[in-house]
């Protein structure tokens, strides 16, 4: 067995133009299908059937400091795309881990809605949830030293 190193700061993660940064502690991204990619039915008598969903749809969650200021152009794109009847905020997004196989891309992904705002005495997050209608990931490990 060989050794491996990971950092958190390889794994870059775009939004059409835009390279995200300015990640709060903790969770970076988090990328989750929507639903199962196969489902199992089984009749009363005990066959079973294997069926696939075809449905690549996925969540793309990605957790910003409040004093980020990709939360200014994140916000900029979600309000265009509001106000824009031509899906203006959809663009490709990716995840990639530099020094891994792990890759993430989507060619068409939109901020579902805009993270919940809190103010204190301390920094809080911004937690931005984007979306997809196409998944398509290679989920690896990092390579080796």
């Amino acid at each position: 067995m060989g050794l491996s190193a990971y950092d958190s700061k390889d794994v870059v993660i775009t939004f059409g133009p835009i390279l995200l940064g300015g990640f709060a502690e903790g969770s970076k991204v988090k990328v989750e299908q929507n639903e199962d990619s196969f489902k199992l039915a089984v009749g009363v008598d005990g066959d079973a059937c294997r069926v696939k969903t075809n449905n690549r749809s996925a969540k793309i969650t990605v957790t910003l400091l409040q004093s980020a200021t990709c939360n200014d152009l994140l916000s900029a794109v979600h309000n265009e795309d509001i106000l824009s009847p031509s899906g203006d905020g959809i663009f490709p997004m990716s995840v990639l881990h530099k020094y891994g196989t792990t890759i993430v891309a989507v060619e068409r992904a939109w901020i579902v809605k805009p993270p919940t705002v809190e103010f204190s005495n301390e920094v809080k997050e911004r937690e931005w949830v984007f979306e997809t209608d196409a998944l398509i990931a290679q989920i690896g490990g990092s390579l080796p030293l």
